[in-house]
């Protein structure tokens, strides 16, 4: 749990240095709150389970704010061996006044100066409020001075001053973070310092240096040690093997190993004098890896040896070595919790997901590009038991087929020119255990789609010039916005891979089928960018009218640019739509297509009277106005093309099953979609 900690101080760049220092070595285990002395915001009362006082006349003017069940510390500082450095090399016998940030401070500081051995000069101590009148040549100050001097003024500034080692050894243990203390070198981490307690600094850096050698010897003793004379007597058996076999040691020690232990090899190594190593055998119920040597010296046996682990552990070990060699940012950072939206289509592509989350089966994500593919396969992959391992994702679209090969099945040294040497792992090793994410799988490259194939028929791989097979345990997400099953008929991509990647299958909605979700989605996306402006009803009409066609990932756009250009109120006019819509083909998507058939499927021989209306439409679009069932019927009826109100509204409505148009309530109208000026095109084109 993160402890609060209060630095009080009359310096805003001491309270930072403080800041650092602690964080630094404390790191995200304590969050630090500054408050400057005299400010209005000590006397609201300070909150915080450890204050940090510079003096301990200001404890007493501050106490009253101080919570009664905060504990407090009276800082004891240093300076840093750079300032020390500074004032050894001024001049024996200089005289000079020190500035501080009170009396009583600057009184300490030239305590802690001559207890460091800089008593070679005579200082004054002075505060920074009172030093302006002052006639000495030399003036020492501890951080930059506000005021000037008089003139010829020699000014040496030694810098902030920096928390003692034992002010830090005491906020350790304040806040019961000593353990965190224990796991780092303080003098290491602080060697820019100096300090005045030699015993401390004397013990602690003692205390580390056992400490380190005691977590070598734990990790030996972590596996389990078993020692056998010549004569193959047991003579060491340590804690670790008391925990793997389960024979306690006073019970074992002096037994002959050959009865007691039958299934170490301990015979066969001391009459052969050759070590077994990595022997999986079975004891007591726990499959253990053995590994046997023999101890000669001179020629002369000794005995033998046997190092014990359990498989398990073995298993949990090579994952932190992936996780070395991967890097923390292989991690997944989202869950379905971080999935936005209350519409009907992503609340149920939510609950599929969530299910096929329990499966370890391959999951096909398809949806148009921006629809949160990546998202929801790091939720998935956080929903599933492989939660604790490797979330390792790879654009197959992004690398050349070379490098997209060796990054996916790893090499060996000298596979080929500039392969690294000792070899890589590649990311299905990688993804040992864990999910391995394939984004824009429609990318990948025939010969590698049949090497995928394999990996997923017999969870092996072997690495580019390899001669060994490697087995991986892992769950394959794929993710594309191609059609992979015209794709398949086209010979694009291998019919048996595609079946195989499609056991469970699951299509991301479009932003434009799950509309109620996008002026939510603004809101949210508000605070991420931290920004805060008003939509106009125009705007927010013209967003909901809009295709999105780029979906989630567009509407993430359009929010960051009304944060960049500051925009308190968003209007039509502000609205980028124009830009972009060169950027776009007129061609129809495969959704799209899909709508256009049902269209006229529905419109059947009264397909001329849908494309009356979305002209109208259209125009009335381009003129930024709204027409409503009245006016299109009155349009219609100036034109001497028959249509009644009754008919209209049932086009309307059609159409805006569609998605082609978007019916506001009351005299607001209908307003054209980007879906159905396209349809317009493509009706004339027919008819």
């Amino acid at each position: 749990m993160e402890k609060k900690l209060a630095i009080i101080s009359y310096s805003p760049s001491v309270m930072d240095t403080y800041q650092k220092q602690i964080v630094s070595l404390f790191s995200d285990k304590v969050l630090v709150d500054k408050y400057f002395i005299g400010s209005e915001e000590i006397r609201k009362g300070i909150e915080a389970d450890l204050v940090l006082l510079p003096s301990y006349s200001i404890f007493l003017d501050i106490k009253p704010y101080i919570n009664k069940s905060s504990e407090v510390i009276v800082i004891n500082r240093t300076i840093s061996q750079e300032a020390l450095d500074t004032i050894m090399n001024i001049p024996e016998g200089t005289e000079g006044i020190l500035l501080d940030e009170s009396l009583e401070l600057a009184v300490q500081m030239v305590s802690i100066i001559y207890g460091l051995g800089g008593r070679h000069i005579e200082l004054t101590p002075a505060s920074v409020e009172n030093h302006e009148n002052t006639k000495e040549k030399t003036v020492i100050s501890l951080g930059e001075l506000t005021s000037t001097l008089a003139p010829g003024t020699d000014i040496i500034n030694l810098g902030n001053a920096l928390l003692d080692l034992d002010t830090i050894v005491d906020i350790g243990a304040k806040l019961n973070l000593i353990h965190v203390l224990q796991r780092q070198d303080i003098r290491k981490s602080y060697k820019e310092s100096v300090t005045r307690n030699s015993g401390l600094s004397n013990i602690i850096r003692q205390t580390n240096r056992f400490e380190s050698e005691l977590d070598i010897l734990l990790q030996v003793l972590d596996d389990g040690i078993i020692g056998v004379n010549s004569k193959g007597i047991i003579s060491i058996f340590n804690e670790g093997a008391e925990n793997i076999i389960g024979y306690k040691r006073t019970k074992i020690v002096g037994g002959q190993a050959a009865y007691i232990l039958p299934h170490l090899p301990f015979e066969y190594v001391l009459k052969n004098r050759e070590p077994i190593k990595e022997k999986l055998i079975n004891i007591n119920g726990y499959d253990v890896v053995v590994s046997t040597h023999p101890i000669i010296h001179s020629n002369r046996l000794y005995g033998a040896v046997a190092i014990v682990r359990k498989f398990s552990d073995i298993e949990k070990k090579q994952h932190k070595l992936r996780e070395q060699l991967i890097g923390k940012g292989h991690r997944a950072k989202y869950s379905f919790e971080d999935i936005s939206g209350e519409s009907e289509e992503i609340k149920k592509c939510i609950d599929i997901a969530k299910r096929m989350a329990k499966s370890d089966s391959s999951i096909l994500l398809t949806g148009e590009s921006g629809t949160g593919k990546e998202l929801f396969a790091q939720a998935i992959h956080n929903g599933s038991k492989r939660k604790n391992y490797q979330f390792v994702a790879v654009n197959c679209g992004a690398l050349p087929e070379s490098l997209l090969e060796s990054e996916l099945f790893g090499y060996e040294e000298g596979a080929f020119t500039g392969a690294r040497k000792g070899g890589k792992p590649g990311l299905f090793e990688l993804a040992h255990n864990g999910t391995l994410f394939l984004d824009e799988i429609g990318e990948m490259p025939l010969n590698l789609q049949m090497r995928l194939l394999r990996v997923l028929q017999e969870r092996e791989v072997m690495r580019i010039g390899g001669d060994r097979l490697i087995k991986v345990n892992i769950r394959i997400i794929v993710a594309t916005n191609r059609d992979l099953k015209t794709m398949v008929k086209k010979g694009e991509f291998r019919e048996d891979l595609y079946y195989r990647l499609k056991v469970l299958p699951l299509k991301l909605p479009s932003l434009r089928t799950r509309k109620e979700d996008i002026l939510p989605l603004i809101n949210e996306m508000e605070k991420t960018f931290n920004t805060n402006f008003d939509l106009t009803k125009a705007a927010k009409e013209a967003l909901l009218a809009h295709s999105w066609k780029g979906n989630i990932r567009e509407l993430k756009n359009y929010v960051e640019y009304f944060a960049n250009l500051g925009l308190r109120e968003v209007d039509v006019e502000d609205l980028p739509f124009d830009e972009e819509e060169e950027f776009y083909e007129d061609t129809l998507n495969s959704e799209e297509e899909s709508l256009v058939k049902k269209l006229l499927e529905i419109g059947e021989d009264k397909i001329q009277r849908y494309l009356f209306v979305l002209e109208e439409l259209e125009k009335s679009y381009t003129d930024k106005r709204r027409l409503g069932r009245r006016t299109l019927y009155l349009i219609a009826l100036e034109k001497g093309f028959f249509l009644s109100e009754q008919e209209i509204r049932t086009i309307l409505i059609n159409l805006e099953k569609l998605l082609m148009v978007k019916i506001y309530t009351g005299r607001s109208g209908t307003v054209i979609t980007d879906l159905g000026r396209k349809v317009i095109k493509e009706l004339k084109q027919k008819y």
